[in-house]
């Protein structure tokens, strides 16, 4: 009696054989100089994602802060937060040189600033007064000029 292999039986072979390639290919043997030496596979262990908590800088003139480790602009668009590769409506060269202070979270914007307008309204300023900065740069060129 002849028996024919079915489709099934031929799928099951080849599973089989690549199951079988599969395992014994996660091994293996090394000719040392003192004979055949098993040889693990590599452990592979996956670190936790490291999470760099951002430092804040507020501009509160423009009420925006810049996130000097992920170097992305926070300000409320409407009444949501957004985050964005460049600021809203002024250059970086302008907002940079506008007064700033550095805010001493590193959590979520929305829970702390109430209090960061309170405390740094748009006209603040870091001296306490409300003057312009170029005027000070004028006194001193003043002073080079009567020598």
């Amino acid at each position: 009696m002849s028996k024919k292999l079915s489709l099934n039986d031929t799928t099951g072979f080849i599973l089989g054989a690549a199951l079988v390639v599969t395992l014994t290919g996660c091994v293996g043997y090394v000719d040392g100089p003192r004979g055949a030496v098993y040889v693990a596979p590599p452990v592979v262990e996956v670190a936790p994602p490291v999470v760099e908590q951002d430092d804040f800088i507020y501009y509160p003139q423009y009420g925006m802060y810049y996130g000097s480790r992920s170097h992305r602009y926070y300000y409320q668009d409407g009444r949501s937060w957004v985050a964005r590769p460049a600021p809203r409506g002024v250059s970086v060269n302008v907002l940079f040189a506008s007064p700033s202070v550095s805010v001493g979270f590193h959590d979520h914007l929305e829970t702390h600033h109430a209090e960061v307008i309170r405390a740094y309204p748009k006209n603040w300023r870091p001296d306490g007064g409300n003057h312009d900065r170029r005027e000070d740069r004028k006194d001193d060129h003043r002073e080079d000029n009567k020598r």
